[in-house]
């Protein structure tokens, strides 16, 4: 075996395949290597998949029950039914965290169509549910120095066109896309504009800007309305912050003096550099990713 601390390279992590560990399967825990699916799973075929994505700290998922809600209107609106409920879900959860011996951790919950039907058509098919957990990091490394950020060449669809309301595995083939075109051009992640060609989100986080104390967003009307999104906003008000949900188009950009970003995986993260337009890592953006992070371990009283 090599020593890692005697080479420049460092050994490579296991698959997320290969790893010790219990995976809640269809309602019960099985070990980590044989939380497996057959190769003609609908999900894999049709993209017939939803998931959710939490956090767990000092033991406790924050904001769990409205995750596993998600999760089932998810699985409504592409009209997969769930045999599992909210309360089952939550169970399940704390379940697979106890059983890994896991206190902060990433969670992850996916309910996809199975192999009983083959074709587009999916009637025939049952809905089975999954949940994993795991240690986890930081999204972003530099999420408080302030990430940098490509525009992506892909646009967040149409209402009219996708269920953009629904945490659905196929909403994110294009966020893959533009996460790698960003990547291999040196940038962190990238910023998506809407079929419009408005301001809309990264590629897996909700995007807010600064402006003489003032925050705007995007209205959520063809992407997710974020939990984290939502907790910001109100972290936001409560420290007396005027936040304003409205159309943003890209030559507006050049005008803010902060940018960040929120969601369960990125929590809150600075952006210093979106396209051509630089920003400021400044003390709102500071303040409130502050704020976020006491909240989600119990830290944070009342202001």
């Amino acid at each position: 075996m090599v020593d890692q601390e005697q080479t420049d390279t460092p050994l490579p992590e296991p698959g997320y395949d290969d790893r010790d560990g219990w995976i809640w399967y269809d309602g019960a825990l099985v070990p980590w290597r044989e939380a497996n699916v057959h190769i003609l799973s609908h999900a894999m075929h049709y993209a017939s998949s939803v998931f959710e994505g939490q956090r767990a700290y000092n033991g406790e998922i924050f904001e769990l029950t409205r995750h596993s809600e998600r999760l089932h209107s998810s699985a409504k609106i592409l009209g997969m039914k769930m045999p599992y409920s909210v309360e089952e879900i939550d169970a399940a959860c704390r379940e697979v965290l106890k059983a890994n011996d896991l206190v902060d951790a990433y969670v992850r919950p996916v309910a996809w169509r199975g192999p009983e039907q083959m074709g587009v058509a999916a009637q025939a098919t049952k809905t089975h549910v999954a949940i994993a957990a795991w240690e986890w990091g930081d999204y972003f490394a530099d999420k408080a120095k302030g990430i940098r950020l490509d525009i992506s060449p892909w646009r967040r669809p149409a209402p009219y066109t996708a269920p953009v309301h629904a945490k659905a595995a196929g909403l994110y083939m294009i966020c893959t896309m533009s996460k790698h075109h960003a990547s291999d051009r040196g940038y962190d992640d990238a910023l998506m504009m809407d079929w419009r060609g408005q301001v809309a989100e990264a590629t897996g986080a909700n995007a807010f800007f600064i402006q003489d104390g003032v925050i705007h967003t995007p209205t959520p009307d063809c992407f997710l309305n974020g939990i984290t999104r939502q907790t910001v906003m109100g972290l936001a008000k409560k420290r007396g912050i005027k936040v304003i949900e409205r159309d943003i188009w890209p030559e507006e950009l050049e005008g803010f003096e902060q940018f960040f970003l929120t969601g369960s995986a990125a929590e809150v993260t600075a952006v210093r550099e979106a396209g051509p337009w630089n920003f400021e890592v400044g003390e709102l953006t500071l303040g409130l990713m502050d704020d976020y992070a006491k909240l989600v371990r119990g830290q944070l009283g009342n202001r």
